[in-house]
């Protein structure tokens, strides 16, 4: 046995309550919290709160901490950083370790085509520069987003998020523009379509209803989207898909921009989502476990897109080097200790333990994901596919009450995205858990 979970008082504890109590007076009402997790410590796979319980984290802390928390080649190269220096803004000045990263993103993300990169702090600055470059570059102004897509909740990043009403209320006008189209949901189809029978209508649209009735292709900067679209719900594409997008974007010179925030740094078995698909995007976004939780985007691109002027985009803290130092050990562990392989291995046995589940459980309508990215559908029952967002709410809290941290996605997608370092033992006591909790589920009213 693992020896974990330990629940040793029922959560929320004491001094959990204690503390939610007063982040509800001083903290803004904005932040959605999916339950009272007050986290405390974190080592390897497993958070623990400030009551004593001690959880394996699905969550990865929100899937910044691809190799685990407090990986001890990022703590220590953090330390040495600290040091020698915090801060000098890389917009105004040089440091060496904003270029060992850039040149180690270089040679891992899509491409062998010469590249340059802007670093900023976060997932939505990494999409605004995107947005903002390719609007530089091809001196367009219309873009093309999806609907369920989240790209962040800056204006810009804003305007192409389409997965809840309520990121978007009360917030326009957003950045003129963005049209949204369907994302390839093969699952709930929205032309009611089949695959493979559909033969990829969702493409065809773009072209025929939207580009040759109201949006002038020769008008159009870039189509941004995920390789798997996270909050939308953990919704892989069909195999051929971006296959057929880039050569749709090659017909009109369209910019293609790839959101790896959630996605990237080897989450799905490869260093970015998209390889799966062997399409090379002109520019590529990616934050979050890029520097295991430290504030660090980067947006990756073409050198010869990325040609904008001094002055045109900076920032004061993109590129800070304890965040470098921090991402230059991430990717170091991922290659040294083989952590893709082991997302493309555990994850290959938890989509093997989710369909053998699917296949006992009326409420379980769909199981997909690629590595460690995996997603699973709650509905009413197999024929009707009625979401059930309560039913995904129960069981994410009675998972985390009895120690397994995990939360959901779309309208009533199960998400697992554990850190890439999970073992096989902590697999199967997280998956006991879930199973266990989705029959409870399903047998009541």
């Amino acid at each position: 046995m693992s020896g974990y979970p330990k629940i040793v008082v029922t959560p929320p504890g004491p001094k959990a309550r204690e503390l939610a109590k007063k982040d509800e007076n001083l903290i803004s009402p904005s932040y959605v919290r999916f339950y009272p997790l007050v986290v405390e410590t974190g080592k390897g796979c497993i958070v623990g709160d400030v009551d004593g319980n001690e959880y394996i984290d699905l969550n990865s802390g929100l899937v910044c901490l691809n190799v685990g928390h407090n990986h001890p080649k990022v703590i220590s190269a953090i330390k040495n950083q600290c040091d020698r220096f915090l801060h000098y803004s890389n917009t105004d000045f040089y440091y060496k370790e904003v270029v060992n990263l850039a040149e180690r993103l270089a040679d891992i993300t899509p491409g062998n085509f010469e590249k340059k990169i802007f670093f900023g702090n976060s997932g939505a600055e990494a999409v605004e520069a995107a947005i903002k470059l390719a609007k530089w570059h091809t001196r367009k102004q219309l873009f093309i987003g999806f609907i369920s897509a989240f790209h962040g909740r800056t204006i810009g990043a804003l305007s192409f998020t389409a997965s809840k009403p309520t990121q978007r209320r009360y917030f326009s006008p957003l950045m003129p523009g963005v049209t949204h189209v369907p994302y390839p949901y093969c699952y709930r189809c929205p032309f009611k379509q089949t695959y493979p029978d559909c033969r990829y209508w969702c493409v065809d649209f773009i072209d025929e209803f939207v580009f040759q009735k109201y949006v002038p292709p020769e008008d159009v900067a870039a189509i941004l989207f995920e390789p798997i679209q996270g909050e939308g719900g953990y919704i892989v594409p069909p195999p051929e898909y971006f296959q057929k997008l880039k050569k749709l974007a090659d017909k009109y010179g369209i910019l293609l921009i790839d959101d790896e925030v959630q996605a990237g740094i080897g989450r799905t078995g490869k260093w970015f989502a998209i390889e799966h698909w062997n399409v090379e995007p002109d520019i590529l976004c990616s934050a979050k476990a890029l520097a295991s939780g430290l504030p660090l985007g980067a947006t990756i691109s073409k050198a010869k897109v990325m040609d904008w002027v001094g002055g045109s985009h900076a920032n004061t803290f993109g590129g800070n080097p304890l965040a470098c130092v921090a991402a230059m050990a991430v990717i170091s562990a991922i290659k040294e200790e083989k952590l893709m392989e082991n997302a493309t291995k555990q994850g290959a046995y938890i989509m093997k333990r989710l369909e053998e589940l699917k296949e006992k459980s009326e409420i379980v309508g769909d199981v997909r994901g690629k590595g460690l990215m995996i997603g699973m559908e709650l509905t009413e029952n197999k024929e009707s596919k009625k979401p059930v967002p309560k039913k995904a709410s129960e069981v994410m809290m009675r998972s985390w009450k009895r120690g397994v941290a995990v939360i959901t996605c779309g309208v009533s997608t199960i998400r697992i995205a554990p850190p890439l370092n999970i073992t096989k033992e902590l697999t199967d006591a997280a998956l006991e858990i879930i199973e266990d909790v989705v029959k409870e589920v399903e047998k009541e009213a």
